[in-house]
């Protein structure tokens, strides 16, 4: 039986009582493949009156992760996207699975564990190719003040519980410990030298790319029979399911639906009432890694004033340094998905970050910056001065309208999308005449997931299989009579032509900028998505793009 009947038959097997059938292995083959095609067929099925069970609105992490989880439980599902998969939000994070080690400053415990557990199903059931171990230095300056030491190191050693407690290993992300200044300097050379008294070196998760993981989600949940329908706006919600429009060629549709999840993060309010929402714009700079000394691990600074709260400098795999990351309030109306980063947002990023380094970081070495929007609740007992959106909380909340019966889920961190997708579907199996199986997606690989113990072939790029993982040998093979797929797209590039194939033929990329900015991610870099177009350009007509 492969492993797609054992996904699609789980939830049958529920329903009639037969024991719980075991996931072991990702989904594969053109089954999870996204293509224009497909695309249309599925749009016409709903077209034609197709009732599903659970129409999603909202192609984040989010919207995907509750599309996967209905979908695996045996419910049909339609997802709706109103541009690309990873639009907003969700490609515009700070790329980390991380263990939620900041919310122990404020005492959220549950929070900590929440993230704790999410990030060791990721990073070691649903995804191991999509997360790596990321080093991270917090550096100490002077004298530290002895209640202030105590408290970070209690923060690191309850840290470390709950990674155990969670089942992450020891050999998967090491216990954090002290380090003098000399070896926090061979792991980030351009740190101040004056002063610096050693630091405490720690470990957490690191996506790959926070675009990628929303896409094999979206694959996987089409695999078990999902419909994911991109360029499909929803401008209504009702009882019966939603009034829609397919934004390529402006036709009107009318989706029917018995149950309706609004997972559409800061936009939420346009299709719901009653919604008390705090954008907060988390903005990042990118930096030449060269600018910064080439670093082998993260390096934390914290923000002066704020105990808690840090900003940092992250190394990429592909050659330079996420900076980040602000918390402020966005007071104007959200009407893109690519906010920008203003002027006060750089200047706070490079002058925090810059009180670790020996050398000031310029404005010239920034290379890229890009901008997200949290959708945080605002607290019933804000007031009128509410706290700022830095105090509040990253729980989830799942909302439900009493009137449509819509369910909304907002709040949340990229790392616990997962738990956010089960707590929706839970609500939604709860209610009556709903027959749906048990959660099974803390178990269930994502497209490309690697079986443990399962290394990448010596014949597989690396960044194929950081980017790919079992999927990479397919992709490899794409290339068997044009060797020149598998070099650089253009040279002092890190993108392989090959790519581009794959963002089309599996990824449901629909055009040039799905391709540059969701699938190979040169929006980060402004200066390779310039130098990259023309190439693509030359490929569009082989690969259909408009």
């Amino acid at each position: 039986m492969s492993s797609l009947n054992r996904i699609t038959l789980r939830g049958a097997a529920r329903r009639s009582g037969r024991s719980r059938a075991t996931v072991s292995s990702a989904p594969r083959g053109p089954d999870t493949f996204l293509s224009a095609t497909r695309r249309e067929r599925a749009l016409s099925e709903l077209a034609d009156g197709k009732i599903v069970d659970v129409l999603v609105v909202g192609g984040g992490a989010t919207g995907a992760g509750v599309a996967l989880d209905a979908a695996s439980r045996g419910l049909s599902v339609a997802l709706l996207e109103r541009r690309d998969l990873a639009n907003g939000t969700s490609r515009f994070s700070s790329k980390l699975a991380h263990g939620g080690l900041r919310y122990l400053t404020k005492l959220d415990f549950a929070l900590a564990w929440e993230c704790a557990r999410e990030r060791a199903i990721l990073a070691d059931r649903t995804a191991p190719h999509l997360v790596r171990a990321l080093p991270q230095l917090t550096p100490v300056y002077g004298r530290f003040p002895p209640p202030a030491a105590a408290g970070r190191e209690l923060g690191f050693r309850l840290g470390d519980a709950m990674r155990a407690l969670a089942g992450t290993s020891r050999r998967r992300l090491p216990s954090a410990r002290r380090v003098s200044a000399a070896e926090a300097r061979l792991w980030a050379p351009a740190l101040a030298e004056p002063g610096l008294r050693g630091a405490i070196l720690s470990w957490d998760g690191q996506l790959e790319d926070d675009a990628r993981l929303v896409v094999a989600l979206a694959r996987t949940a089409a695999a078990c029979g999902a419909l994911i329908c991109t360029y499909c706006e929803a401008l209504e919600l009702h009882a019966g399911g939603a009034r829609a429009v397919e934004v390529l060629t402006g036709e009107a549709l009318e989706v029917r639906a018995r149950h309706l999840v609004n997972a559409t993060g800061v936009w939420a309010g346009r299709l719901v009432g009653g919604l008390r929402l705090r954008p907060s714009r988390g903005a990042h700079l990118i930096v030449e890694a060269g600018a910064l000394g080439h670093p082998r691990a993260a390096v934390n600074v914290q923000v002066p004033g704020h105990f808690g709260r840090y900003c940092f400098m992250i190394p990429r795999p592909d050659g330079y340094v996420l900076v980040g990351v602000t918390d402020t309030p966005h007071e104007a109306p959200v009407v893109t998905e690519a906010p920008a980063v203003e002027p006060s947002d750089e200047r706070f990023l490079r002058e925090t970050v810059s009180l670790a380094l020996g050398q000031p970081l310029a404005g010239r070495e920034v290379i890229g910056r890009f901008a997200g929007l949290r959708p945080l609740l605002e607290p019933p007992t804000a007031g009128e001065q509410p706290a700022e959106t830095a105090d509040l909380s990253r729980r989830h909340a799942v909302l439900e309208d009493p009137t449509s019966g819509v369910i909304t889920v907002v709040g949340g961190k990229l790392t616990t999308y997962r738990r956010m997708a089960q707590d929706v579907v839970d609500r939604l199996a709860a209610r009556r005449h709903v027959r749906a199986g048990g959660c099974v997606t803390d178990r269930l690989p994502l497209v490309g997931a690697p079986t443990p113990g399962v290394a990448r072939p010596r014949n597989i790029p690396e960044r194929l299989w950081r980017r790919f993982g079992t999927e990479a040998a397919e992709i490899v093979a794409r290339a068997d009579d044009r060797p020149e797929l598998l070099a650089p797209l253009v040279p002092g590039v890190p993108v392989l032509a090959v790519e581009l194939l794959a963002a089309v033929e599996r990824e449901g990329a629909l055009c040039p900028d799905d391709v540059l900015d969701r699938r190979l991610r040169l929006d980060l870099v402004p200066a390779w998505r310039e130098a990259t177009r023309p190439a693509l350009e030359r490929f569009a007509g082989a690969l259909a793009l408009a």
